[in-house]
Formats: structure tokens, sequence, C-alpha cells
């Protein structure tokens, strides 16, 4: 890894800190492609940060997309799709933190709604709340001022719950955000966009074992996993993803802590 993606990444993390902290879903595949102009870096170019006020000095840019993280430290982020059945999602988080695992939840705006408690309950276990949508849209498709208010309802509603709209942003029914839906992000207060290297198709339903030997078969140090709350298979796949992590020597963080 470069110096100066390090740097960038590292100055994503520290933006993170001190703030709520804070998951996936591709149900519209786009092709893996590079994401800057370095190969390799699962990166897109920093965006242009606003004018500091008067005194102020200027933030640190910040990569305008993240789909991995350092590839030379044994940590992997396991990012959920924060929606369905919340007794499910209680087991799922019970059994992270037997395992002492932390993960980064991206929560739809309405489940949220109808689900308040769960917002203090993902925090309070240690992990991290991030944004996913108001309605978990097909949000590339949708016109600029619409993607906005898609992003900046669920940011409200976690700022409602938790005091802060939180750090990342995961846009919903795709892997990657274009151009526009980075901008709307950045216009609501997320200037990086969370994607991921590793999908465990678990919305599938292909059953638990596949969604282990899709897991496993992709993850590596530094790798963003796609799971998802909601689905049995996951649930019972958790388990054994954990022990198949444990044994690579590689540890389930959150967001922050695998850019630290």
């Amino acid at each position: 890894m470069s110096p100066d993606r390090r740097g960038a990444l590292r100055a994503a993390a520290t933006a993170a800190a001190g703030l709520v902290g804070l998951a996936g879903c591709n149900l519209t595949r786009r092709p893996s492609v590079a994401r800057s102009a370095t190969s390799g870096t699962g990166t897109t170019p920093p965006t242009s940060p606003p004018p500091p006020a008067a005194g102020a000095s200027a933030p640190p840019a910040l990569p305008a997309e993240i789909s991995s993280g350092p590839r030379e430290r044994p940590n992997v982020a396991l990012t959920f799709h924060g929606q369905g059945e919340p007794a499910l999602a209680r087991q799922l988080l019970a059994e992270l933190e037997r395992a002492d695992a932390r993960v980064t939840v991206f929560a739809v705006g309405t489940w949220l709604a109808d689900q308040p408690a769960m917002a203090r309950r993902v925090l309070d276990g240690g992990h991290e709340l991030g944004n996913h949508t108001e309605n978990h849209a097909d949000i590339s498709r949708l016109p600029p001022g619409e993607a906005f208010a898609e992003i900046n309802r669920c940011a409200q509603r976690i700022k409602q719950l938790t005091g802060s709209i939180g750090v990342w942003f995961r846009p919903s029914q795709t892997q990657h955000a274009n151009a526009m839906v980075r901008a709307q992000a950045s216009r609501v207060g997320y200037p990086t966009c969370v994607s991921y290297d590793v999908d465990s198709l678990d919305h599938t339903d292909p059953g638990a074992p596949l969604v282990v030997r899709t897991t496993m078969s992709q993850v590596r140090p530094g790798s963003i996993v796609s799971l998802h709350f909601g689905h049995r298979d996951t649930l019972a796949a958790i388990g054994p993803i954990l022990d198949g992590l444990h044994q690579r020597g590689l540890h389930a963080v959150s967001m922050k802590k695998l850019l630290t």
C-alpha cells in the first residue's frame, strides 16, 4: 500500500474517532473496477472539502469511497445491511459479541423507524452504526435531489436516535457509489462512502455452508465483507465464519478499527 493511501485511510479513521460509531447489500451488481487512477487501491480520488471557516485549518482529504482497508494488518471488517426481523439481529449481535467481534451495521432508515431500540442495541454492543438510506431504493437511478433526500432522512433519523449522523454511508442496491451519489452523500456530511471487496451472497439464502464458503474463499487481510441481518443462513454462518477468520489469524473489527 502506498504511503498516500495509508495516510488517507488513517485520516478517515481519525475523523471517525470522537463521533458516535456507526452497516450492506448488493441487489444490483456492477463490474468490479479500480476506483482510482492507481490500480488496486480500492478507493476513488478524494473529494474537495468545503473551505474552512476563517481562522480554522483545512480538514484532511478523505477517499471518496473505500472498498478495502490496509492489507498488511490482520483485520477484516464485517459489515451488515441493517434490516429484517429484530430478533434475528439481536441473536447475531450476541453471537458476535461472544466471539469478541465488532462490526459495522448500515441501517435502513425505515427499519430504525420501526425498531428504534436497535440503534442503541448496536452501539451498546460496541459496534458502529452507519447510513444505508431511508427506503433502500436503487439510489444510483434516482435524481440527485431524491438521492440527497434518501441519505439525509436516514442521517437525521440516526441523529435523532443517537445524537450524531455517524461517520459512514453505504449506498443502497449497488456495490459502488457513482459520482452523483458520492456528491449527495458529501452534501449530507459523509465524505466517504463504504463499499466492499467480499460479497457473501447471504441475501440470496443459499444455505449457511455456502455463505461460509463464499466468504472464506474471498476474504483476506483488509477485506470489507457484505453481510445482512434478517437471514437465518447468516445467523447460522456467522460462527463458522468467525472460526475461519480466527484460524487464519484474522480479527473481525469495526470500520474505524480497520482504518486505524
